[in-house]
């Protein structure tokens, strides 16, 4: 029997709002639907967007991969840096210091992964600290960086070296314009003043801009960012507020001048009453301070950020107030939510990048037809939960997993009651040093690993199937993969020597 197609296909697309998100969802859609879907892009220059600079993690490379983008092409129109991973200071306690680095961590044996074998080699004072045992770690601190080359021996670290990237967000979203127009993206300026609403379905049939031009589409994407026009304002989904487990609400972030060289890094250093972000790029350095307006004044915060910049600000302080959450529903009717506008989770593991990417993969695997089927609905906002939720218990990690009592903030984080998800994570890890991935979630066992050990949960014990092994060949397993790290990194060139040689971007 032939198929019977409930519905006839979606022919428009409205993407209210510009910025990463706006773009990265323009771009993808057009490149991916082509000329059979209509795409068109309403943003206004008066109202701006938040472009500060941006860290991502390495799926970013998949997503410029589907657009076709040359990847120096990229770092070089973004002012982008490489990054392999995140350096976290003061989190555990006042002076440590740990990388959450991408890749992986040594060279599993048998079913179990490289660290149960490291956890036994450290209990006999055989091993060195974890960060030796994986080439993302042991390079970072050390200034090198490399892609993989193509003729990299294989199964070694060096061929499969992870990396994301720090870019500035304003120059990705231009760079990302100018694909999707030449794609057949419409670009419409305009400040949208008004939401038409079908009277009896509640959706939205079309919005007015403030000259009174009426736009109208089958499906929109709202990008507005925390103002959320059209899923909050107009359908009014309501917001599941988690500031209980992660209390930072405002941010202030600063460009500085450059100084020194491009760390392959992006660092977070724990602060009173939160954390300072350095997301260094090609033509400056990035900063911010993130923080609780309950335990700290605005004054005190910004005086606590310009006493740790890196070299002379090159703007003012510009101030972002927020709650973490997400929108109960991230599509509703025939509006579905992309970036600020659906949640926010703030920066800690360069996320929202992420989020959007993973959003607009969502919705084109979810694609409706102009019925608007609810089954692709429920299941995509069931799956948005999901991912929420899981990096929301992967950031609160970092605040309860702590010995620092030097503040009333980190007494509070310190205590708090957490999700029962995490704690189950936590006491799994904490017994035996197991980590098992829920499903699709974002963060796997490298990144749970690191941060639990980085912030000082160390297993008491590891999995008993460790002593099957005779201990000369764990013992020799450990200091071999140590040996070879540290090999490969020694070939590595510098940060900045790898971007002049291939992607530096020209002078402003």
């Amino acid at each position: 029997m032939p198929i019977q197609q409930s519905g006839q296909p979606i022919q428009s697309v409205v993407i209210i709002g510009g910025g990463s998100a706006g773009w990265m969802a323009a771009a993808a859609l057009s490149k991916s639907f082509g000329h059979s879907l209509d795409v068109r892009l309403v943003e206004s220059e008066e109202i701006g967007i938040i472009g500060v600079g941006e860290a991502t993690v390495p799926h970013l490379s998949l997503f410029n991969r589907l657009l076709e983008i040359d990847e120096g092409e990229f770092i070089r129109q973004t002012q982008g840096t490489f990054k392999l991973g995140i350096q976290f200071n003061d989190w555990g306690k006042m002076g440590d210091s740990y990388i959450h680095g991408f890749g992986t961590i040594g060279r599993d044996l048998g079913l179990l992964p490289f660290h149960q074998y490291w956890l036994k080699a450290r209990a006999e004072g055989r091993a060195k600290d974890i960060s030796a045992y994986s080439l993302n770690t042991l390079a970072a601190p050390l200034g090198k960086f490399m892609v993989a080359p193509h003729d990299a021996p294989p199964n070694t670290p060096i061929a499969e070296i992870a990396y994301a990237y720090q870019f500035d967000a304003v120059r990705y979203a231009h760079f990302l314009r100018k694909r999707a127009e030449m794609q057949g993206v419409q670009r419409t300026e305009g400040k949208v003043v008004g939401v038409n609403q079908n009277s009896e379905t509640g959706f939205v049939d079309s919005v007015r801009l403030e000259r009174g031009e009426l736009i109208a589409g089958d499906l929109f994407i709202d990008c507005t960012g925390f103002r959320a026009l059209l899923i909050e304002d107009t359908l009014k989904v309501g917001f599941e507020d988690w500031l209980h487990w992660l209390p930072v609400d405002r941010a202030l972030a600063i460009p500085c001048q450059k100084v020194g060289p491009i760390t392959p890094f992006t660092r977070s250093t724990a602060r009173t009453a939160g954390w300072q972000w350095r997301i260094p790029l090609q033509h400056r350095t990035g900063n911010g301070h993130v923080y609780s307006s309950q335990f700290m004044s605005d004054d005190a915060a910004t005086d606590l950020l310009l006493k740790n910049l890196d070299g002379r600000p090159l703007a003012d302080p510009l101030p972002v107030r927020f709650r973490a959450g997400k929108r109960r529903k991230l599509w509703d009717k025939n509006v579905v939510a992309l970036g600020l506008a659906g949640g926010f989770l703030e920066p800690l593991e360069s996320t929202a990048i992420y989020l959007v990417q993973s959003g607009i993969n969502r919705l084109m695997s979810l694609f409706p037809r102009a019925d608007f089927d609810p089954a692709l609905q429920g299941t995509y906002n069931a799956q948005a939960q999901f991912e929420y939720e899981r990096i929301r218990d992967f950031i609160i990690l970092h605040y309860h997993a702590t010995t620092r009592d030097d503040s009333d903030f980190w007494n509070y984080v310190r205590t708090m009651p957490i999700p029962d998800s995490l704690k189950a994570y936590v006491d799994l890890f904490a017994a035996g040093g197991q980590f098992f991935r829920n499903g699709t979630e974002m963060f796997g066992l490298t990144s749970w690993v690191q941060v639990m050990l980085g912030q000082g949960i160390m297993p008491r014990s590891y999995h008993p199937a460790v002593d099957w092994v005779r201990e000369a060949d764990t013992l020799a397993l450990v200091d071999h993969v140590e040996k070879v790290v540290a090999s490969n990194v020694g070939l590595m060139p510098r940060h900045d020597d790898f971007i002049a040689r291939h992607c530096a971007a020209s002078p402003n």
